[in-house]
């Protein structure tokens, strides 16, 4: 009785909670410019239906990939699930005098399987595509676009030329290079096939490939007779200046190329301000510096999105004032996009960053889960809030019922183990023949079967000898007396 009392009063503070935070401390969901730092009243955020029917179960999976240093705090945040497990677990098994040993035991043999649930939560997040928020495009001129992703056929892409296309057509883009690393050649026969109507136009698929010399360089705008092999950083910048095509620095600030002045002087066209394919935010004194750096030079300045098929959830656009997009056709869109991006001007230009959190430095992430919790339940609308309330209800009312329809915690934990391991086991399965599809191209679908599978193969094995252990031996001991 005394333990219903509580979960009873811990829904009714959760719940207040939750209406508190998102009633009268709220955080607007917006879309920042990443020079001025202000809104832009023209974008505004699109929530897929079912990321709100569900928004207790996708919402903190989706907030969490979005974390501002996501590979640093998404550990953190299952490390303190592990620890807050292993907390009341314990308060349980010392409240359970007459059975201690055993309730010690059970906790001890089931760490194992919470580590290998949460591996494949932080895999889930990472890699499998969520109904995510999206942008709404409302300003009448400009079209978003990315300069900086990456397929299958870059050594480290993870996602087809099509998947690619859905991705960017799902996350209201209107155009997207794909800059493979030193490959464009696939990404031009992909542009043939949908120059020729094989897919739609929209979004349209335009030629870059990403080049790693002294900097990665994004190389905007290439043709099939373009070449970079063995070719030095002044001539591949030329070349693409000859085909009509633009260079972009990228991400400089992360301190492994050179001196951003010797790249004004190869010719280079810009830099990468802002790059979401790590972090999302870096040194501020640093992007000061590169950005007061390219306004004297009259150097373009633009948003990388480096995405490869996985990792964080779209974060960042690039805004181009393009007029009369809609009425144009393949030729003149490539060239409309080409014409901003080399002769601007900056004002026609706008890199445009997610913005769901305030801003923090990296450090301290351990306690950070807690307070991006409460970050979380401020951007929750009305209606993600009532999702909030329903599903908190639905468990609260049909509590009993539930647990009579539904297996006991410790063969739960069992079967989230066993259904992990498949995951794991059957995303290897697919990587492996992906792997198979483009050898010679992307490396990573070997490096993460080589991890993926070892773990899903333990974790599976591991989850049957406690599933044996647990409610076999003794049947079959007790049968064979």
């Amino acid at each position: 009785m005394e333990r219903t009392r509580i979960q009873k009063f811990a829904v009714v503070v959760l719940i207040l909670s939750i209406t508190l935070l998102a009633t009268f401390f709220p955080f607007q969901i917006h879309f920042e410019n990443a020079l001025s730092l202000k809104p832009e009243s023209d974008y505004t955020i699109k929530i897929e239906f079912w990321r709100i029917l569900f928004e207790p179960f996708l919402g903190p999976l989706l907030y969490a990939n979005r974390s501002l240093y996501a590979l640093e705090e998404l550990p953190m945040i299952l490390l303190w699930i592990l620890i807050l497990h292993v907390f009341f677990y314990g308060i349980g098994t010392f409240k359970s005098v007459g059975n201690r040993k055993k309730k010690g035991l059970e906790l001890l043999v089931n760490l194992p399987l919470i580590a290998g649930i949460l591996f494949a939560v932080f895999v889930l997040i990472l890699f499998i595509p969520l109904p995510n928020n999206t942008i709404v495009n409302n300003s009448k001129d400009t079209i978003l676009v990315t300069t900086h992703a990456h397929t299958e056929f870059s050594h480290d892409g993870l996602i087809s030329q099509e998947n690619m296309w859905k991705w960017h057509k799902r996350n209201g883009f209107d155009a997207f290079f794909i800059t493979d690393h030193a490959n464009h050649r696939k990404t031009w026969e992909f542009a043939q096939d949908q120059k020729k109507g094989k897919f739609p136009m929209d979004p349209l698929v335009m030629i870059g490939e990403e080049y790693s010399a002294s900097n990665h360089m994004s190389l905007l705008g290439l043709n099939n007779s373009f070449e970079t092999r063995g070719m030095a950083d002044k001539t591949v910048i030329d070349s693409v200046h000859h085909h009509g095509g633009v260079v972009i620095i990228n991400h400089w600030f992360d301190g492994k190329g050179k001196e951003k002045e010797l790249y004004h002087e190869l010719g280079a066209d810009g830099f990468e301000i802002e790059n979401s394919g790590k972090d999302l935010y870096y040194d501020r004194k640093i992007f000061e510096e590169l950005r007061t750096f390219c306004e004297e030079n009259e150097l373009l300045m633009i948003g990388g999105l480096d995405f490869h098929g996985y990792g964080r959830l779209c974060s960042l656009y690039n805004g181009l004032v393009i007029p009369n997009w809609d009425n144009l056709d393949y030729n003149s869109k490539q060239l409309a996009v080409l014409d901003v991006l080399k002769n601007g001007p900056q004002e026609k230009i706008k890199t445009l960053l997610y913005k769901d959190r305030p801003f923090y430095p990296k450090t301290n992430l351990f306690l950070r889960p807690f307070v991006n919790a409460v970050h979380y339940f401020r951007t929750l609308n009305l209606y993600q809030v009532f999702s909030w309330i329903f599903w908190l209800l639905v468990f609260q009312f049909l509590g009993k019922a539930i647990k009579k329809t539904l297996v006991p915690p410790r063969t739960g934990i069992l079967i989230l183990g066993m259904v992990s391991a498949f995951f794991l086991i059957g995303l290897t399965i697919l990587y492996y023949f992906r792997g198979v599809t483009v050898e010679g191209y992307s490396e990573l679908y070997w490096e993460y079967s080589v991890v993926l599978g070892p773990i899903g193969l333990a974790l599976c094995l591991y989850a049957s000898g406690v599933i044996y252990f647990r409610f076999f031996k003794n049947r079959s001991k007790a049968i064979s007396r």
